[in-house]
Parts: C-alpha cells; structure tokens; sequence
C-alpha cells in the first residue's frame, strides 16, 4: 500500500465513511435472517427505531451536552428529517408495492447519483474527473451487483416514485451536511427516531403484527449497529469529506453485505460479485489518491462545534491554552492560505 492510500485510509472522515458503509453493508445478510418471521417493511421501522432509541439512551447515559441548533440550521435539519424519514419511506413503500422487485433493487442505486448531483450542481460542492470517474466506478459496480439477470420495472409511476425516493435521500444527505458540525450521535438520533416511527406506523398500517419478543429484541440490536452506529459515522464523515465523496464510499455498502453473505451464510462467490469488487475497489482508489489543492480564503466566520486547535482553529480561551478537542462558540479571522483539503464545513468556496 502505497504511503498516500495509506494516509488517506486513516483520515478520519474516509475511515468514518467505510466504517459507516461496511456497517451498514454488513446489516444486509444479518436483516435476512430477521425477514422469516418480521414483515419487511415493519422491520425497516424497527431498525430506524433501534438506532433512534439507542443513540437515545447512549446519549443520557454518557451525559452528553444538550445540542443547541442555531436557528439557521434547524430548518436544514428539519428539511433532511422530512426527506430521509418521512418522504423517502412513504414514496418508496408506494413504488415497491406496485413494481417488481428485480427493477426495484436496480432503481435504488440512483441515491448515490442523485446524492452527487445534488452536491455538485446545486449546493456547489468541487469536483473533477478523477472524483466523476470514481463514483461512475462505484455505481457501476453496485449495479452489477444488484443486477437480478432479468430486471423488470412494470408501470412508469411505481418507478418514479422509487426514484423519487432516492431523490429524498439525496436531498436528505445534502441538507444533513448543512447540520454535521452539531453532535453526530444527537443527529443520528433524531433522524432515526422519525423514520423508525414513520416506517413502523406505515407497516402496522398496511396490517405487519409485531414479532415475537426475541426477534422484535434482535431487530432493535441490529438496527442501533446497522443505521445508528452507521448513520453517526456517515455524519462525520460528512463534515470532513463533504456530501458527494462521502456519499460514494458509502456506496461500496452492498459489496461488504455480499461479502459477508459469503463468509457468513456460506453464499458462493460468483462472477458478478468479482465485476462489482474490481469496479468498487477502482472507484475508492481514484477517491483515495485524490490530491486537492490551492490557495484559498476562508472569510470571517462565527459558529460553534467540536474542534482543536489547528491551523483553521488560532484562538485564545480565557482560562488559558486548552488542549484536545473541546467545543465552544469561537470565531474564525479571515485567512488566505494553500494546502491539501476536501469540501469539508471549512472549505467551501467556490472555484
């Protein structure tokens, strides 16, 4: 491994990223073994729900800080709660009781795209070739894996709202960007509070009971690793790396769900899975060995989140110099300078 993958592995928004995706990949194959007793979509409910009410508990357990939102950015937050729990959910239960699931599986690789457009045209996060071509690799090879053999979409609308539903979690990546710098766990919490209760009261509305005491147990577990564990990192993420390149090592998800479907469930290795990991595997090492940079301004900016004291951070505490990561309401002076950087919450100018 050469020293720049090596550095950019142990970067803390890449790590938070495919630790996030493998989490989230690895829920796959172990959700499986839940699907023989709890109804899909009822379960989808209960796993938002574990992550919701999990994070909950670990947040009053550990003490930690309340979370004030500045009131600009509750309305962001507000908007990527509305998308990802209530509106994704709604538009995809409508699509996926009206259209096969082979053509499902295959619409639903969109989020990651639409994630990135949204990023890039929109809310204007940089981008070049090199990061274009890695998310093509990324989403080619998520396709392939998810590709059923004969794929059959059926009616347009059904199909739309599937896509629809990418778009909400598309929108909802972007805005949740907006509020990364707040606490991750207490974001997490929130957002898998919402869903957890949309999904559960969607899926006790079209007529899922409740499963048995164990299982109900196990899909709360597995939902706190699988989303909330998961969901905190890809938060974390967000606020180091941005929201498209953040999105597409998140998208490597389905290769570590198939992997550990082999090791786990003793799946055979086919060639499909082969294609999607060298694709994967090219999409992460154009986004590994990316090297971004130039001279830039940061303008005058106040705001408070977790921080330490670097090269963005030269400020003095009343009490006297404070070291580790701390947090406070502190003020950034304005400063022009050139080094290596990602469109993280400090590096958004335009080019």
């Amino acid at each position: 491994m050469t020293p720049t993958i090596r550095s950019s592995l142990v970067h803390p928004g890449v790590a938070a990223a495919l630790a996030a995706a493998a989490l989230f990949g690895a829920g796959t194959p172990m959700a499986k073994q839940l699907l023989g007793t709890v109804d899909p979509w009822l379960l989808a409910g209960l796993l938002y729900l574990g992550s919701g009410i999990g994070l909950a508990l670990w947040r009053l357990l550990t003490r930690a800080e309340p979370v004030k939102l500045p009131a600009d950015q509750r309305v962001w937050l507000a908007g990527a709660v509305f998308a990802g729990g209530v509106l994704g959910p709604l538009l995809l239960m409508f699509g996926l009781s009206r259209m096969p699931a082979s053509g499902a599986s295959l619409l639903l690789n969109a989020e990651g795209v639409f994630t990135a457009l949204l990023a890039w045209f929109v809310f204007k996060e940089n981008f070049d070739r090199r990061i274009a071509l890695g998310m093509v690799a990324i989403v080619a090879g998520a396709l392939v894996l998810s590709w059923p053999g004969e794929a059959r979409i059926g009616e347009a609308w059904p199909a739309l709202a599937v896509l629809g539903a990418c778009a909400a979690w598309a929108v909802d990546n972007n805005l949740t960007r907006k509020v990364a710098l707040a606490d991750a766990t207490w974001v997490a919490s929130i957002k898998g509070l919402v869903a957890g209760s949309v999904n559960l009261a969607l899926g006790l509305a079209i007529g899922a009971s409740l499963p048995p005491a164990p299982w109900l147990a196990g899909a709360l577990l597995l939902g706190l690793g699988a989303y909330g564990v998961s969901l905190t990192l890809f938060v974390v993420a967000l606020r180091h790396l941005g929201t498209a390149r953040t999105g597409a090592y998140f998208s490597v998800a389905p290769f570590f769900g198939a992997a550990l479907a082999v090791a786990w469930l003793g799946e055979p290795v086919t060639p499909a899975l082969l294609v999607a990991g060298a694709l994967m595997a090219a999409g992460v090492w154009l986004h590994l060995t990316e090297r971004h940079a130039h001279a830039h301004a940061h303008q005058a900016e106040e705001h408070d989140h977790e921080h330490e004291h670097d090269v963005h951070h030269q400020h003095e505490h009343a009490e006297g110099p404070v070291a580790g990561r701390h947090s406070h309401p502190h003020r950034h002076e304005p400063l022009t300078h050139t080094h290596e950087h990602f469109p993280d919450a400090h590096h958004r100018h335009s080019h």
